[in-house]
């Protein structure tokens, strides 16, 4: 066995053999995979092997899509039938809502080109007549689609892998890693059979390797402690069962194609021939977690028990959905672990800490997934970014705060939540609440219903306080929910008076030092600000995107405050201490501090905000201490606000007069208790994060993981006044080499009566070409009509261009519309009393 490589992927499942496949594709000729058993001896060999489409995440949509149209083309290079069975699939619904899900989510499909297909209950019937149809409002079908073998596709990419030069070892387990500072030292020790059990033998050997991939599935808690980090995937168990010939389906196939994989979402299941019969798989509740420490020594390609009881609601409504299976008998069942992550997505991409260590961890839907995931995670490893964002898949996007135990609680969750509808203002219960500011009793007793980002507890917007703990979840829709109103009073006192957010969730950063201002003007695209004033900048990729979006507060020479995103904490801080150990040589001494948890965040603004401030401000002459000659807009000052010492910023997300209040978060409860007295007398509201997201869009501001990305450059998002091309910064080659390939723009939206984009929507243009995408979407309180940002093609950026949003199946008028469609040209923002 080689002892040398450039890549280790550790695990032969189907994702670990695709990473193999696609990373030798991608002209890495030394390449080397290892199998501590079996290939597919993981979840691999029981997964049920289909391959759904339907994903609302537009990156995970491109890797389902990636993977679907690959698995197709091996045979021909491998020769071995991958045993792809194109049979389509039906997404069934048995209500108007789940309709509204589907159209939503098509919309989203088609800005990724996946073909899809609208079926009534009629044309159903007529085509599939073993369906009962009369209690369905209609379907989804995925013509492209179907399922696939996952040994024979996995056994295929393999072959191709072999033959693109990789080296595959099975029967090698890998029980160290250490990093020189140049390389990994990866310990592997050969397995033997010993009374049916795999155990070590005493043969043991070091492999060098530049990088390594752990695509680990049930074992990813071994890896993280043979790592030192934290991988938040724990399996969790998922039944199917096999049933025996159905004569009314062998009659019905003596004439006809094979029925599609039947999905009957309402009734979380699916259903697929096999051999006559069918194959029920369902995501039922209470479905427990496994391994949450480890996968136990004799556990191999093994099974659990089945828990009948606990699908016999699913197997009645199969039975009901496809009457002529009542009769069946079971001819086999397989209940067997199945990886999931916090939010049901893979852990795909650099390990939190670590360097060219590379995560493929925690796939629910390995199979599906195990194409894409190969090229895009290759592109990144190869080129040093993929051609889409793969942000949201980022393993840093969980913090360290994360226990086992949150970890098993939210993956029990996000399993039974396959099938649940999918909002988009969708708020998961469980593990929650966890990660609180002071405040929050306080938010939650004056009608805060609250999201969770990263953990943390933040208000999207005030209920009425007499609301039954079940409001938030009964005001959910794919339309205008029950919050909306809410949001729309909260959004107009921002506009026409004054109101508070809570911010505390913001991630913080002190960077100082000797090197600190030689390292950030390299670090950032924009120039570095003057002390006691703020920039807007960005830290980009090596290809010239975005990949953090910072506010930065020069607080003197050499130390500066770093405000990003907060559901980005661990996200930002690996680049940013990564960056700075990469420079420290070059640029001098630099420390770096993540301060999120020690400093709260209120915002409050509106056209009295600076009325509410002068109550509580402690200076003689509050009049001064607030006005634009003391305290300028892009500034900050130290001030007073009772017994509360406040790094007050001159900013406000919502475009208002505003200031966002930095303070030490053990006193927030008193700094809150004097803003909400304070407010009264003025007319003050308490704002959440809906209202909030919907102002910023009247001004254009572009938001982290939305317009701003790893897919796009500043320029593209329009931003050249954030970006100093006069000097050196990383990035600037790639940057200004990329150019313009779309462009970020503001729309004005004559949407339906009861519904607003939620930032997923195809765009097109009025000849009904697709031109573009939104990033955002909601509500304009200023205009009264819906509003969006998103991208296009450059030649329709033009304001006055008119387009297409596609909503509830339906193209609705859309005009791009001037940067900052509300106050262009910052007069409100600016304004002195």
């Amino acid at each position: 066995m080689k002892t040398h490589v450039k890549a280790l992927v550790v695990g032969g499942g189907a994702v670990g053999t695709s990473i193999a496949y696609h990373l030798a594709k991608a002209g890495w000729d030394d390449v080397m995979l290892l199998e501590r058993d079996e290939l597919t001896s993981g979840s691999t060999w029981h997964a049920a092997g289909l391959l759904p489409y339907f994903n609302m995440s537009f990156a995970t949509t491109h890797i389902h899509d990636y993977s679907i149209r690959f698995y197709k083309t091996l045979e021909e290079e491998t020769g071995l039938n991958a045993g792809f069975s194109v049979v389509g699939n039906l997404r069934m619904a048995q209500t108007q809502e789940r309709m509204d899900e589907y159209m939503l989510y098509a919309s989203t499909a088609e800005t990724c080109g996946v073909p899809y297909e609208w079926m009534t209950p009629a044309q159903i019937k007529d085509r599939w007549p073993l369906i009962r149809t009369e209690d369905l409002e209609g379907a989804l079908y995925h013509p492209t689609d179907g399922y696939i073998n996952p040994a024979d596709v996995t056994m295929a990419m393999a072959k191709g892998a072999r033959q693109r030069g990789v080296l595959i070892e099975r029967k090698w387990q890998a029980d160290g890693y250490h990093w020189t500072g140049e390389h990994w030292e990866v310990t592997v020790t050969k397995m033997v059979e010993r009374g049916g059990n795999l155990v070590p033998s005493d043969e043991q050997m070091v492999i060098i390797a530049e990088h390594v991939v752990t695509a680990t599935g049930n074992h990813a808690q071994r890896t993280a402690q043979l790592l030192g980090i934290k991988i938040p995937a724990i399996p969790v168990e998922h039944q199917f069962i096999v049933m025996e010939q159905d004569p009314a389906l062998v009659e019905f196939r003596k004439t006809n194609a094979e029925h599609p994989v039947i999905r009957d979402a309402d009734a979380q299941s699916y259903v697929r021939e096999e051999r006559g019969g069918w194959i029920l798989g369902v995501y039922e509740k209470h479905a427990p977690a496994r391994f949450a420490y480890g996968v136990p020594d004799s556990f191999r390609a093994d099974l659990f028990q089945l828990d009948l009881e606990r699908i016999e609601a699913q197997y009645m409504a199969m039975i009901h959905r496809i009457p002529s299976c009542e009769d069946c008998g079971l001819k086999d069942d397989f209940n067997g672990p199945i990886c999931y992550t916090p939010d049901g997505n893979p852990l795909l991409g650099p390990a939190p800490g670590l360097r060219n260590m590379w995560l493929a961890e925690g796939f629910s839907f390995g199979i599906t997934a195990a194409g894409g995931t190969g090229h895009y995670l290759a592109q990144l490893m190869v080129e040093g970014e993929a051609e889409i964002d793969m942000a949201s898949l980022d393993p840093k996007r969980f913090g360290g705060w994360m226990t086992t135990e949150y970890a098993v609680t939210k993956n029990e969750e996000a399993y039974e939540h396959v099938y649940i509808l999918h909002h988009p203002d969708e708020e998961r219960p469980a593990a929650r609440p966890l990660r609180t500011a002071p405040a929050y009793d306080r938010q939650k007793a004056l009608g805060a219903q609250f999201g969770c980002v990263n953990g943390w507890e933040r208000p999207n917007y005030y209920g009425p306080l007499d609301a039954p703990g079940s409001f938030d979840h009964d005001a959910r829709s794919f339309r205008r929910g029950g919050w909306w109103h809410h949001a729309v009073e909260e959004a107009k006192a921002v506009r026409e008076s004054v109101g508070l957010i809570d911010a505390t969730a913001f991630t913080k950063h002190i960077v100082e030092g000797p090197g600190a201002t030689q390292f950030l003007d390299w670090f950032t695209c924009n120039k570095l600000p003057k002390v006691g004033r703020i920039n807007l900048t960005y830290a980009l990729t090596s290809h010239g995107t975005t990949r953090t979006e910072y506010t930065i507060v020069r607080l003197d020479e050499d130390r500066y405050y770093l405000v990003s995103a907060g559901a980005w904490t661990a996200y930002d801080s690996d680049f940013l201490q990564k960056a700075i150990e990469d420079k420290r040589a070059e640029f001098g001494w630099i420390s770096c501090h993540d301060v999120t948890t020690q400093w709260g965040v209120f915002a409050i603004a509106g056209p009295k905000s600076r009325d509410v401030l002068k109550e509580i401000v402690k200076d003689a002459d509050p009049n001064i201490v607030l006005s634009n000659k003391r305290f300028p807009w892009l500034t900050m000052r130290n001030i007073e606000l009772g017994m509360v010492p406040v790094m007050a910023i001159r900013v406000a997300y919502t475009g208002e007069l505003g200031w966002e209040l930095h303070h030490p978060i053990e006193m927030q409860n008193n700094l809150w208790d004097q803003l909400v007295s304070a407010g009264e007398k003025h007319g003050m509201k308490l704002v959440g994060a809906r209202a909030q997201n919907w102002l910023r869009q009247e001004k254009s501001y572009r938001a982290f993981g939305n317009e701003l990305g790893r897919d796009a450059t500043p320029l593209e998002a329009d931003l050249p006044r954030f970006v100093d091309l006069s000097k050196e910064f990383h990035g600037k080659a790639k940057l200004e080499e990329t150019g313009i390939r779309s462009k970020c723009v503001t729309l004005l939206i004559d949407g339906p009566s009861d519904a607003d984009p939620w930032g997923r929507e195809a765009l097109y243009a009025a000849d009904g070409t697709r031109v573009g995408r939104l990033t955002s979407g909601g509500y304009s309180v200023h205009f009264g009509k819906s509003v969006g940002m998103g991208y296009v093609k450059p030649e329709h950026a033009i304001e006055g261009t008119a387009l297409k949003v596609k909503m509830l199946d339906q193209l609705w008028d859309a005009t791009v519309t001037h940067d900052s469609p509300y106050d262009p040209k910052n007069e409100v923002i600016r304004k002195d009393g």
